[in-house]
């Protein structure tokens, strides 16, 4: 039976990215300005974060966000992601950069991790392709602490053509592959990617009830705190 947000059938909405394709995107991604960013982010991300707090990057891919979190202060992380390839890659990443990042195959809708788990929640540019997004919110909320934080960056569904064009100039790809790149975020990605007015729709049938969304040229980000206990 489908879901109303999504068919149980498959996990994700694009075939899972596995062998060469995952190692194309993973060089792809691995642009000297795309690592800065995410060094910028793991910053901004942790910020507040106690000694010892445990985050989870949810879909990883090749792990540049994760072991920029790692090395950003003194957290625990982990990396689940359902592509076998994509934790191999992974985990050379992490290795090769000296930090301790526990990456593991599994699936977003059905977690193998206990609940109470986490203290953050990333999700970066994957959350559009979930066959099962409430399913997805729901399994964060529970292995989330009480007081704990989600956090989603995607892209916005209402980007316009300059803002991809932007983004993908920030990426400092090649001729070929900006061409490729800003092709399939205008085209193939941004059909399925959220507005924020249809996640927070989303959210209001989960155990998160509500979210904070805010939108800056082609990036959605949402955050989903779980109440601390009373």
């Amino acid at each position: 039976m489908n879901e109303k947000y999504g068919s149980p059938r498959r996990r994700f909405q694009l075939p899972e990215m596995e062998g060469r394709m995952a190692r194309w995107y993973a060089r792809q991604r691995g642009s000297a300005s795309q690592i800065a960013e995410c060094r910028s982010e793991a910053v901004r991300l942790t910020a507040g974060l106690p000694a010892g707090a445990a985050v989870l990057e949810v879909a990883p891919g090749p792990g540049y966000q994760a072991v920029e979190i790692a090395s950003a202060g003194a957290v625990r992380v982990t990396g689940l992601d359902i592509s076998r390839t994509m934790v191999e890659i992974a985990a050379e990443t992490a290795r090769r950069a000296g930090v301790d990042v526990e990456f593991r195959q599994g699936d977003v809708s059905a977690m193998p991790f206990a609940a109470l788990s986490f203290d953050l929640i990333v999700c970066q540019a994957a959350f559009k392709n979930f066959r099962q997004p409430r399913a997805a919110l729901n399994e964060m909320h529970r292995v989330l602490r009480a007081g704990g934080t989600a956090v989603i960056q995607d892209m916005n569904r209402e980007a316009t053509g300059a803002d991809i064009a932007r983004e993908v100039r920030g990426m400092r790809l090649g001729r070929v592959n900006s061409f490729m790149t800003k092709l399939t975020l205008s085209t193939m990605l941004r059909r399925r990617a959220y507005s924020a007015a249809r996640l927070e729709r989303l959210v209001a049938h989960t155990a998160f009830g509500s979210c904070e969304t805010h939108t800056s040229g082609m990036t959605l980000e949402v955050r989903l705190t779980k109440p601390a206990a009373a």
